[in-house]
């Protein structure tokens, strides 16, 4: 399980630098695919096999478009 923006970034972007935790918030919020997610308290989390699930569906995604 990742908990914080800065674990969910370096295991998507392999980074945690600043510019990719808020791209994980902007995925959060985004309203057409959202980065799947919960809450611990104010932070966001995720499992690494449900993101691995999300990245292959987006990758789907690209491919049809």
């Amino acid at each position: 399980m990742l908990v914080g923006a800065a674990e969910i970034a370096r295991f998507i972007f392999d980074s945690d630098e600043f510019r990719f935790q808020r791209r994980v918030y902007y995925l959060v919020t985004s309203t057409k695919r959202p980065l799947p997610h919960f809450r611990i308290g104010a932070r966001i989390a995720a499992r690494r096999s449900t993101l691995m699930d999300w990245i292959a569906i987006q990758e789907g995604f690209a491919r049809a478009e």
